[in-house]
């Protein structure tokens, strides 16, 4: 029976889509290419939750096409079974149960009897996470935490290294997101990660724009101690200010060698409150943990002779236009717009609550540290 409704992707269109998506291309940039809405683009990436399929291939044991066109030939000819399984190289049987299966001798179509074959193929297995009810309930309860799925791979690895069972990999883990037809994790987890997509991109590029402006007596990060660069000695940190909606800020510092990370409620951005708020958190640290601050060319530093005098840290300064000089505090920026979206207006958010998402952060495990927290590796450096 033919199918009702709007006509779907050949191959050639669903590879050409694919081939976009995973280079980067938006919805609409794709439409418009394969001259169709951008509502059908987009049924066809929500159905695979943005993940490009695998290939489909035929196993080497399957009939071909040209040996079923064969089998089609061999029938119109009067050839029995056994005879055109002889010319095939094929067991009778194999060509008897094709048969069977595809409507008899009488009814048998040797290109309608491919197509069966492949939809008959589609037999997916059931997903990890699906068959191990124990390693379901670990992951869904990290996902609940706002631990990443790479965070939660590296972390069974540690939990249960002798336990193969309780292993799954950060892309499973997306998987099953993502593809809801698995049924082993709900879509609810989804807005736990930190970019809260229904589709996974294959490619983003973040852009940095802007110019910075002059800072009086700015001392360059090229002149920073050559201890700082390598990580080796704790007490180098990296700062910046995360905005929100209605021209308001926080102040967000995160320490170089175990990225520990504190979050400070500012009153304003002028430089006189920037640099008042920011003394009075680092002079609580010891001493071991006081020896330099690298900030970007924001104005909101203007007053940095005034922070050196009153916690002895001195302040570097990034080149223009280059916010990976500051690699650690920008990721940080990025995991806390999980908890501050952009647009969302920050002054309302007392300093108790800003300790609460630092310790959120502190306490989830970084690939960069070999799965261990930010806060075990404070732990022992200050021991």
């Amino acid at each position: 029976m033919a199918k009702r409704g709007r006509p779907g992707f050949s191959h050639a269109e669903k590879s050409d889509l694919w081939a976009r998506w995973k280079a980067g291309e938006c919805v609409s940039d794709i439409a418009r290419a394969l001259q169709v809405p951008g509502s059908r683009v987009h049924h066809v990436l929500a159905g695979a939750g943005g993940i490009v399929p695998a290939v489909r291939r035929r196993s080497p044991r399957a009939l071909r096409m040209e040996e079923r066109e064969e089998i089609s030939r061999g029938i119109a000819a009067g050839d029995s079974a056994r005879r055109i399984a002889a010319r095939l190289l094929r067991p009778a049987c194999t060509v008897t149960r094709e048969l069977a299966r595809n409507g008899g001798r009488s009814a048998y179509r040797a290109c309608e009897a491919d197509g069966w074959a492949w939809d008959r193929a589609r037999r997916p297995k059931r997903c990890r996470l699906g068959a191990h009810p124990k390693l379901r309930y670990l992951v869904a309860g990290r996902l609940a935490a706002d631990w990443s799925p790479e965070q939660i791979s590296g972390w069974l690895k540690q939990q249960f290294p002798m336990d193969p069972s309780l292993r799954v990999s950060h892309e499973t883990i997306y998987r099953t997101l993502f593809l809801q037809a698995r049924g082993a994790l709900k879509k609810e987890l989804i807005a736990h990660l930190r970019t809260v997509r229904r589709l996974r991109r294959p490619n983003g590029v973040a852009h940095s724009t802007g110019l910075r402006g002059h800072i009086v007596d700015a001392v360059s990060i090229r002149e920073r101690p050559p201890e700082a660069l390598d990580r080796a000695v704790p007490g180098h940190w990296e700062g910046d200010l995360l905005c929100g909606g209605k021209n308001t800020y926080i102040a967000t510092l995160v320490e170089r060698q175990t990225r520990f990370a504190m979050l400070i409620k500012l009153p304003g951005k002028d430089s006189a409150s920037v640099v008042s708020a920011l003394s009075k958190h680092v002079r609580q640290l010891p001493l071991e943990l006081r020896r330099s601050l690298t900030w970007d060319r924001g104005h909101e530093m203007a007053e940095h002779k005034q922070f050196t005098v009153a916690t002895d840290v001195q302040v570097y300064f990034c080149d223009p236009q280059s916010p990976w000089q500051r690699g650690s505090n920008e990721n940080t920026n990025g995991l806390l717009r999980q908890y501050f979206p952009k647009k969302t207006p920050l002054s309302g958010y007392s300093q108790s609550y800003l300790d609460k998402i630092a310790l959120r952060l502190n306490t989830r495990p970084r690939k960069t540290l070999g799965f261990q927290t930010p806060a075990q590796r404070l732990d022992a450096v200050l021991q």
